[in-house]
């Protein structure tokens, strides 16, 4: 059977979006996000990386393109939207994990002038785990090219160690396949493949634990 779309969102915000967490607390430590700060989270799926700089103090607004995962955010009570806002007030950090290019371009004018934009990917191939389990992808943006043609002036760049842990070969598959980074017509056989591709990194308990590293970079608005 097909998984529905909300089944596939909540699989995203109860197995596989806290992966990201190291990531999100290194950049908001490096920025010293805190109260006052207004933050736009671009793709920011069910809102956990809303919550972490809501936890901070900041005040925070996303941008959800998926209509499922969206709703799961505004049951957590966050101010999540479909698009980018033209809010009255500017935001002062913009947080951007592997935009696409136009929602990417679309949400620059949100953010006041000097304020930080961060850009976050996958790191290379060599350093995670996951594409080798999903046959290849996915392919990290530039994001240094990102900046440079938005004409931002870059300010820095990090990467963050984001094992990928978990309790059992099927939650992994439900969290991979949350990602909507492995596509296949056949959910059974997409479901099996990906049950295979893990057996090397399954631990003695029946644990999978993936290792990657992720890159980000900041820039800032001139």
């Amino acid at each position: 059977m097909t998984p529905t779309p909300t089944l596939v969102a909540r699989d995203w915000a109860e197995i596989q979006e806290r992966m990201l967490v190291p990531l999100y607390e290194a950049v908001y430590d490096r920025l010293e996000v805190g109260p006052g700060d207004r933050l736009l989270g671009l793709g920011c799926g069910a809102g956990l990386p809303l919550l972490l700089a809501a936890g901070r103090g900041a005040l925070t607004t996303g941008v959800e393109a998926d209509p499922a995962r969206r709703a799961l955010a505004r049951e957590r009570l966050l101010e999540v939207v479909a698009a980018a806002p033209a809010p009255r007030v500017p935001y002062d950090v913009l947080l951007a994990f592997s935009p696409r290019p136009g929602d990417f371009a679309a949400a620059l004018p949100a953010v006041r002038r000097g304020g930080a934009v961060v850009l976050a990917d996958w790191g290379p191939a060599e350093r995670c785990t996951v594409p080798e389990v999903l046959g290849g992808g996915p392919v990290p943006r530039d994001l240094d090219a990102m900046v440079s043609g938005a004409g931002l002036v870059p300010d820095g760049s990090g990467r963050v160690f984001c094992p990928f842990g978990y309790a059992d070969v099927d939650s992994a598959v439900r969290g991979l396949l949350s990602t909507g980074l492995y596509q296949s017509a056949d959910p059974a056989l997409a479901e099996k493949e990906l049950a295979e591709a893990l057996h090397p990194y399954e631990r003695g308990d029946g644990a999978v634990w993936l290792p990657n590293i992720f890159r980000y970079v900041i820039a800032r608005v001139a």
